[in-house]
């Protein structure tokens, strides 16, 4: 089975999950890394300092300083994510629609952070995607 095939199918039986809960990404120090890591989605340590994704009600009740307001699309595929160009693909038809998409593969998940304006245009993408494969 040759790799387009194999994306194709898997695309076919692509489960967008939306996370209700806003995101926002905020710069951390150590101390603070401490005290929230259990309501961390995710930690970068970047050469500028700590930036963590919280959820923003976390943000607002620690009153830390936030960038952007993002919603989460967990992308669930039937299979094992080891297909160069999946994700790829997806970002490629967002782009186009002019959304831009910050990838977080996790171990079981690939995760997409869209703006929270354009969370549902993304989603219809994402399904369109799947349904004009799995009807053409």
């Amino acid at each position: 089975m040759n790799a387009q095939v194999k994306i194709d199918q898997l695309l076919q039986r692509l489960t967008p999950i939306l996370n209700r809960e806003p995101l926002v990404m905020c710069q951390l120090d150590e101390t603070q890394l401490q005290g929230l890591l259990q309501d961390c989605l995710c930690v970068f340590r970047e050469r500028e300092g700590l930036c963590a994704l919280l959820p923003k009600a976390v943000a607002e009740r620690e009153s830390l300083p936030d960038e952007g307001g993002y919603r989460q699309i967990t992308l669930q595929y039937s299979a094992c994510l080891q297909v160069p160009g999946l994700t790829g693909i997806i970002v490629r038809e967002l782009a186009d629609a002019g959304i831009q998409a910050n990838v977080v593969s996790a171990r079981h998940h690939e995760h997409l952070l869209v703006s929270e304006p354009d969370a549902a245009q993304a989603m219809q993408i994402v399904y369109g995607i799947s349904n004009r494969l799995q009807y053409s």
